[in-house]
């Protein structure tokens, strides 16, 4: 039977929303995440889902999602555009029911400049590389920078044409500098060093550090409508709108610690109350939890992430990519990851036990890698500064399959008395060793708020890792474009360099160094990859 909580007083909690722009985030009985929306001013739009004439006349997607009501967040921004990223961001997070957009990968435009090149230009992207290019965004309204970006390359002159390094052939087919648009480096009209000038001018005025240009393009507005000439003021009020809402200071609200909604507040309360709902010999200082991350069939991973002391232990944190494991199989998956992980450990401890405690390795071994860690005796401690002790509470991402999966191998293992625990999300049950019938926590405890973060974590460090794993692949395959380059290139290539971002970062004479690519390739190679990393 399925936990249903207490409905939340929504009308009382209205009293404290503040009038200010933000998110809001709906909540169902299972404390589901069922809607995310912004807002300009947050208490007027939640005001609206709970006035009875609100209910009456919506459609019956909108009346569903006001009956499942029964709790909301809210987070606060500085303005409409981060409302916007915030939005998306939360929506991409949670994948609420009720929500259609943004559910797909649609990123926010971001403006780019590779200063590495010989002559460097502005260009917009999507996603944001560890290549050693300078980037600006995330940028909420896209027909603003476009704006904002042709009215910068043609104030600074600066080339929009995109070939690397352009030519005379190139300046050629080229009309910007005969129409005044372009400082056209390429015939040497301007110097390199005036050309870099340029850009760092334009990079200034990007990040909002120079308000000189927005300055005198206002005083030009007032004289021109002085002339009354009103339809090139009005040109000039848009433009200096659109430059204002492309400059405004916005946060990029990555995924991170800051972007998750706050799940324990006495985290020494939490640990005691978790100690007592699983019945524990000692609090459950040191926790560690897994989970599986895979789609399809390629790249299953899985994450460990510690907590100590109720709080996220960051240098601790594990991934893992499954190899024994083939196709999609969680319960093989959790048991490769759990093994890997303790038997690490043990081994570890147990080669860095002193010659006087050689006698330990005979003990059960949760036993006397406790007592190592209680220890006051110089002789029976173990060694090496960096002891990884074991946890106090394993945790595992699902049910009873992955639970029992897990407890096998800890069993193989010799750590028969280690605590675990399982935690289903759907209705977030709590399964234990040797109990048939799960744990169920009001959603208000503490205890379950700790274990939700602790899974939550979890998952979000594995999704991470999987995703950067489908990047790299997705950038690996690149090479398969190539001119040249056959799968054994590829292959020699990715070997030497170990990712496609390293190899754009490699002169040509590297890459041609490496064994069947040679000079005329590698120079090839280096152009291609330049030219595709706009």
């Amino acid at each position: 039977m399925s936990f249903q909580r207490e409905k939340t007083d929504l009308q009382k909690k209205l009293h404290d929303v503040p009038h200010t722009p933000g998110v809001y985030i709906m909540r169902d009985r299972l404390n589901r995440v069922i809607y995310v929306g912004k807002a300009r001013d947050l208490r007027k739009r939640l005001s609206s889902y709970f006035m009875p004439s609100r209910a009456r006349k919506a459609d019956i997607k909108t009346r569903a999602l006001i009956d499942s009501i029964w709790d909301f967040d809210t987070h606060d921004v500085r303005n409409d555009a981060e409302a916007l990223i915030l939005e998306m961001r939360l929506i991409k997070d949670f994948r609420p029911k009720y929500n259609i957009s943004f559910k797909d990968d649609k990123r926010y435009l971001l403006v780019k400049v590779q200063m590495a090149d010989p002559l460097p230009r502005f260009t917009l992207t999507r996603m944001k590389k560890d290549d050693g290019a300078r980037y600006f965004g995330p940028y909420a309204h896209s027909s603003a920078l476009r704006t904002t970006l042709n009215w910068m390359n043609r104030n600074f002159g600066l080339r929009v044409c995109r070939p690397l390094q352009p030519d005379e052939n190139d300046y050629k087919h080229c009309h910007n500098d005969i129409i005044k648009n372009c400082s056209a480096p390429c015939v040497a009209r301007v110097t390199q060093e005036e050309y870099r000038e340029r850009i760092d001018r334009a990079c200034e005025f990007l990040g909002g550090k120079s308000r000189d240009l927005i300055t005198a393009l206002e005083t030009e507005m007032q004289k021109v409508a002085a002339r009354l000439d009103f339809e090139r003021a009005a040109e000039l009020r848009d433009m200096i709108e659109d430059f204002k809402t492309t400059l405004k200071p916005t946060r990029s609200f990555e995924r991170g610690a800051s972007m998750r909604v706050a799940s324990t507040i006495n985290p020494e309360a939490d640990l005691a109350e978790l100690q007592e709902v699983l019945k524990l010999d000692r609090p459950p200082r040191v926790m560690e939890c897994f989970d599986i991350a895979n789609i399809g069939e390629a790249h299953c991973v899985a994450s460990m992430v510690r907590f100590k002391n109720g709080v996220p232990d960051n240098a601790n944190y594990r991934r893992y990519r499954i190899k024994i494991v083939s196709g999609q199989n969680d319960f093989a998956s959790m048991s490769e990851v759990v093994r890997r992980r303790y038997s690490r450990i043990l081994l570890e401890a147990r080669a860095q036990i002193s010659d006087e405690d050689a006698d330990l390795t005979q003990e059960n071994p949760l036993e006397a890698m406790r007592r190592l860690e209680e220890s006051e005796n110089p002789k029976s401690k173990i060694q090496n500064p960096k002891f990884v002790r074991l946890p106090d509470l394993v945790i595992v991402d699902g049910g009873k399959g992955q639970l029992s999966a897990a407890m096998k191998e800890l069993q193989r293992l010799g750590l028969h008395e280690l605590p675990i625990i399982g935690l289903a999300k759907e209705h977030e049950e709590i399964f234990r060793p040797g109990r048939s019938e799960p744990i169920v926590l009001n959603h208000e405890t503490g205890a379950l708020k700790l274990l939700q973060r602790i899974r939550d974590e979890a998952h979000r460090w594995a999704n991470g890792y999987h995703q950067l794993l489908l990047q790299r692949r997705v950038q690996e395959s690149i090479l398969d474009d190539c001119p040249g380059v056959s799968k054994t290139r590829k292959a020699a290539l990715l070997r030497e360099f170990g990712s496609v971002s390293r190899l754009r970062r490699a002169s040509a004479e590297e890459i041609g160094a490496v064994p069947g690519i040679g000079k005329s390739l590698g120079e090839q190679i280096t152009t291609f990859l330049r030219e595709r990393s706009n």
